[in-house]
């Protein structure tokens, strides 16, 4: 009895390795088409990424352009601003002038 218990466990053991062994390979199969299958549109995304990092940095290099560009309009405006002031300013220093000046 002990004999025939000990051959029925020995039978169920390898009846159990050869399916573990079985689904062991299916698994790998499965995951080697799941690769295939998903490597194009992996790729596709990690394109995407490239691209959409270099708008990234084209974007950053034009922000800071951008913002070069306006402190020097501030800068170029003040400027202005000052000029003008000074020309109102001759402007009513010399108004009394016209009077001397004739007339179209």
């Amino acid at each position: 009895m002990v004999l025939t218990s000990f051959l029925v466990a020995v039978v169920l053991t390898l009846a159990a390795t050869a399916l573990l062994a079985v689904r062991t390979l299916r698994l790998y199969r499965q995951a080697k088409r799941t690769g295939r299958a998903l490597a194009p549109p992996l790729a596709a995304f990690e394109e995407k990424v490239g691209e959409i990092d270099r708008h990234l940095d084209a974007f950053e290099t034009s922000s800071r352009e951008l913002e070069r560009a306006q402190a020097q309009l501030a800068r170029s405006r003040a400027r202005l601003q000052v000029l003008l002031d000074e020309v109102e300013r001759s402007r009513r220093r010399v108004r009394w002038l016209r009077v001397f000046l004739p007339t179209r």
